[in-house]
């Protein structure tokens, strides 16, 4: 879900896809994984793949997770891939019941929480989990001479007016993420007024994750110094940092229940004609290479247990277990579109 590494992801995918049309002579087969544009893997892993399998990987990124789970299910009858990744547990319900996906449980699975597996179905597979919540740029607040926030209340605040951006929950997971975790904040007799507090204090709102953080952002030469991301987009900073840096540039606010606990998924889809190769993709999502890749390149956690993170995790990153919005699967499936359609009421019109 790091999209900083979409000029990576886009070199993998051309490689793939430069594969591919020299191989298609020799009988390698190729498979599809759809994802959103965030995703990223290191490309020695993905080559191993390749060669262990006889097979060219092309990975096709349909947006953020809100849009690419569209197209998914626009084309469940005749499906673009054989596996996608990056459908988390705010839109999981809607993936479910649209049927884009086909059973199957990895031997792997074993290593993963069982909470990080619930209300799957058994149709997808966790990969890897997140807190989304807002980061501040510590350098802009210490220059301007103000006080950064520290709760929700504070960001509609007159000193804070315009200085927010955040994702459309229609067509972002971290947007949608946020407008769950309000809801459990605020209450449901309550949560729109925040939103519509947040309007009126001159709130930024974009299409997904990429414009938010890469042009919003001020880090990177927006106009707005508090932008819904990730907590670990702290550690990810402090360890991208050129030249480096023993502090991180941005810190992250995380009052009680303000933040939304993501976890994302693969899962093979229904239609592929090359199910034993997904099967086989999906067990590598799990493996221990994989999952030690997952910090560095996405800046989540992995799913598996006992795997290693960057030290810079639990320096910059760390998450309290009251800081997480209490809000279940079933009330997501049960309000999702309702909570989006208020929303846009309040927000977009």
């Amino acid at each position: 879900m790091w999209k900083r590494l979409i000029a990576a992801a886009a070199v993998v995918v051309f490689a793939g896809v430069l594969l591919s049309g020299c191989s298609s002579g020799g009988g390698k087969q190729t498979l599809t994984v759809i994802t959103h544009d965030s995703y990223n893997i290191s490309k020695p892993l993905l080559e191993q793949f390749e060669k262990d399998n006889n097979v060219t990987v092309k990975l096709v990124p349909k947006g953020d997770a809100g849009q690419m789970l569209a197209s998914l299910i626009l084309t469940k009858d005749n499906p673009e891939g054989d596996v996608a990744f990056g459908v988390d547990n705010t839109f999981l319900s809607r993936a479910l019941s649209a049927g884009i996906y086909e059973k199957y449980t990895s031997p792997e699975l074993k290593t993963v929480p069982q909470d990080l597996q619930a209300d799957t179905g058994g149709y997808v597979t966790p990969m890897d989990y997140s807190y989304v919540n807002f980061n501040y740029d510590v350098g802009w607040f210490q220059q301007h001479n103000i006080a950064p926030p520290k709760t929700l209340e504070d960001l509609t605040k007159p000193e804070y007016k315009g200085l927010t951006v955040v994702e459309n929950p229609g067509s972002s997971s971290p947007g949608l993420c946020l407008l769950i975790a309000t809801v459990n904040y605020f209450g449901q007799d309550h949560y729109l007024d925040w939103w519509k507090a947040m309007r009126a204090n001159g709130m930024k709102v974009v299409d997904g994750w990429d414009t938010a953080y890469n042009v919003n952002f001020s880090l990177h030469g927006g106009g707005q110094p508090i932008v819904l991301s990730y907590a670990t987009s702290t550690a990810y900073e402090q360890m991208a940092a050129k030249p480096p840096r023993d502090d991180s540039p941005i810190a992250n606010l995380l009052p009680d229940k303000g933040a939304f606990k993501q976890i994302e998924y693969v899962g093979v889809l229904k239609g592929t004609k090359h199910a034993d190769l997904a099967h086989k993709w999906i067990d590598f999502m799990l493996s221990a290479q994989v999952q030690e890749d997952v910090p560095g390149e996405m800046a989540v956690y992995p799913v598996v247990t006992g795997t290693k993170v960057p030290a810079a995790f639990d320096k910059f990153s760390a998450v309290s277990p009251g800081a997480a919005a209490n809000v279940s699967a079933a009330d997501i499936a049960k309000n999702r579109d309702a909570w989006i359609a208020a929303w846009t009421k309040a927000v977009l019109q």
